[in-house]
């Protein structure tokens, strides 16, 4: 059976504006929606095989464009940096000392202008 790797749905959501349309289509009813092979080719008017080498072909090129450009390896660095200035600035609020809300306030306009 043809197994679903959800890293293509990150990838998608990098770099899905360079596929044509009718890639795009295809991996998003596929990734994100969650239709079938037989689902997407009923409603494309092609064969399962046809959708499955759509997604295979598009799937090596989203690899393609990952090892090139690294977007999404950057986009998951940001996330996880996010994550744990957002636990820092919690952790300072917590403290309740007023020198240190300054810093937590800070931090998140910070994050607010890194997720704009």
């Amino acid at each position: 059976m043809f197994e679903k790797n959800m890293r293509y749905a990150f990838l998608l959501d990098a770099y899905g504006e360079v596929l044509d349309g009718h890639a795009k289509a295809i991996m998003t009813a596929y990734y994100e929606d969650d239709l079938s092979l037989a689902e997407i080719a009923e409603g494309e008017g092609i064969s399962r095989q046809g959708v499955r080498h759509v997604i295979k072909k598009s799937e090596e090129q989203l690899d393609f464009l990952e090892s090139k450009l690294r977007l999404a390896e950057h986009y998951s660095a940001i996330d996880e940096i996010s994550l744990e200035l957002s636990d820092i600035s919690a952790k300072l609020i917590a403290t309740s000392d007023a020198s240190l809300l300054e810093y937590a306030d800070r931090i998140n306009n910070l994050l607010k202008k890194l997720k704009q």
